[in-house]
């Protein structure tokens, strides 16, 4: 069995452009359904935030128009309650890297408020890339690859190819036009490839040890992939 560690935000709202405070968090499905992949193919789950503090779970995130219905939002929200790693975080600046066999990021707009500045998430982020291990993003959690800057100032997944939460969604969703910056021109901008493709299905891009998804619909996709290189 080895030990996956999973990297939340810590952030409950997302700054907008007018400086209005949007309620936030972790996307519920990009935890829990690779939580769940993970941990019955015998893996253990350590859960590690920004200053050690509780992961907030976005409430839009455990609606039912965003799980397919009732019964599956329910069955979401019930894993949220019931995952005793969610109430067990360890602070991302005592993070020991040679613990952990791979690195898992979910997204939700948080990463957008805490991870993509965090220096702690991008000193783990470079060592995980260069590590060779397998670093399975998805989302918005690519907001966080901001933040791996190596000492010569370039970004550390530039010229990787990666998926993202794609400009076109982030329209769809209703929140293009009031947010401060999109996530696909920031990773762009900072040399990441983003390959994007159609909105809310399943996208998963591979690169190296890189394992990136698009959206919440990307979840399992890449946690199997994961899976894959953990053997």
């Amino acid at each position: 069995m080895s030990k996956i560690l999973f990297v939340l935000t810590g952030a409950d709202r997302w700054t907008l452009a007018d400086g209005t405070p949007h309620p936030t968090g972790y996307w519920a499905e990009e935890f829990v359904v690779p939580y769940r992949a993970v941990t019955a193919a015998g893996h253990q789950v350590v859960v590690a935030t920004p200053g050690g503090v509780l992961p907030p779970v976005d409430r839009a995130s455990l609606a039912p128009e965003a799980n397919g219905g009732r019964e599956r939002a329910e069955e979401i929200a019930r894993a949220v309650e019931e995952i005793a790693e969610l109430r067990e975080p360890v602070k991302l600046a005592d993070v020991d890297l040679g613990d952990y066999a791979a690195v898992f990021y979910p997204g939700g707009h948080g990463p957008m408020e805490d991870l993509a500045e965090d220096a702690d998430s991008g000193r783990l982020l470079v060592d995980t890339l260069a590590s060779g291990k397998p670093l399975a993003v998805v989302c918005h959690g690519p907001a966080a690859l901001l933040a791996a800057v190596r000492d010569d100032g370039a970004n550390a997944f530039a010229g990787y190819r990666a998926a993202a939460f794609t400009n076109e969604e982030e329209t769809q969703g209703g929140l293009a036009g009031r947010a401060k910056w999109l996530l696909q021109d920031r990773l762009t901008r900072a040399g990441v490839d983003v390959r994007p493709a159609g909105p809310w299905a399943p996208h998963v891009v591979v690169d190296r040890n890189l394992i990136t998804g698009q959206n919440p619909a990307s979840s399992a996709p890449v946690a199997e992939e994961l899976l894959l290189r953990l053997g």
